[in-house]
């Protein structure tokens, strides 16, 4: 693995970890003093973060890992089951928050310290943002799609700490107004659209890790970047077929038959490939390439003609 996406990897995880880690002591604070089931739902979803980041940075640890007797194609798909733990247990805290958000809109609560919920809201959502810039940022050089998960969480915490914040500015202005009885009403109401904002990309997350842990092909830019490095050297080989792809993280496996002239020594066919082989994983960051060298049946027109063969220089 190339140790600059380890190192993007690696600083990704211990952002992640020591934000939460400061959000976590804020929303908690809140939570004791200001009694609203909004910020309950918050502070649940840091629990999961922090949660998420330790093992976020222990499975990057795994996932760079070689691979050994055990695991002949490395620990890269640890990534794509911590992608998918984060994204089931994201639906369980908001399936069970709305329904606890709906059975307070029976039992009505009051919420106490507006001000103090809508300071702590508003500083959870700067570092939201500010963390999900920096994750994203580190993941689009690491290619990892844990890390991305990470940035994705961050901006979805972001924009509920924004829901709740404005819900705590809404729930002021109703306590100064005629409306006052309503004003109870917000914070299982706002609770209800973060569960929902909660739940739709945590389902498109989890569909995507768990499409991958079933060896789904590279994306297409390095499939046809593949082509054309192929397309470089068409002079060297006779032809190529069965080209099979697939990620485990943020590794990719590219597998290809070369077809080789039958008179070429092994040696010279084994230089081409070797070369092939290089040009392949240098255009394609991250890639493991296996080509397997299999003999023409002689049947092409030019030796069917008796005429030499053209990759035999």
């Amino acid at each position: 693995m190339i140790p600059a996406k380890r190192r993007y990897m690696t600083q990704a995880a211990l952002i992640s970890l020591w934000f939460n880690v400061v959000l976590f002591v804020f929303k908690f604070t809140a939570l004791i003093v200001v009694r609203s089931l909004a910020i309950a739902t918050d502070f649940a979803i840091t629990v999961v973060g922090l949660t998420v980041s330790v093992i976020l940075y222990n499975s990057l640890k795994l996932s760079t890992k070689p691979a050994d007797l055990v695991h002949n194609y490395g620990y890269g798909k640890v990534e794509h089951v911590c992608e998918a733990m984060e994204g089931i247990v994201l639906i369980g805290i908001a399936l069970i928050m709305s329904f606890q958000a709906v059975g307070t809109f029976f039992h009505p609560i009051h919420v106490t310290f507006p001000f103090l919920g809508l300071a702590s809201s508003t500083l959870s959502l700067s570092l939201n943002f500010v963390g999900a810039f920096y994750i994203f940022k580190l993941a689009q050089k690491s290619s990892s799609p844990a890390v991305k998960a990470e940035g994705l969480h961050y901006t979805l915490e972001g924009f509920i700490s924004t829901a709740i914040a404005c819900a705590f500015v809404v729930t002021i202005f109703l306590r100064k107004s005629p409306f006052a009885s309503f004003e109870a009403y917000v914070d299982p109401a706002v609770t209800i659209l973060v569960s929902i904002a909660i739940s739709i990309p945590s389902i498109g997350l989890m569909k995507q890790a768990f499409v991958n842990l079933l060896d789904v092909s590279i994306e297409e830019p390095s499939k046809m970047e593949t082509i054309v490095r192929l397309a470089l050297h068409a002079d060297s080989y006779c032809n190529f077929k069965d080209i099979r792809t697939r990620k485990a993280g943020h590794r990719k496996f590219i597998e290809v038959k070369l077809v080789m002239p039958r008179d070429m020594s092994f040696a010279r066919a084994h230089e081409i490939v070797s070369g092939i082989e290089k040009d392949i994983k240098d255009g394609v960051p991250g890639s493991e390439v296996t080509l397997t060298m299999i003999p023409c049946a002689k049947d092409c027109g030019l030796l069917l003609d008796n005429k030499p063969c053209p990759y035999l220089k």
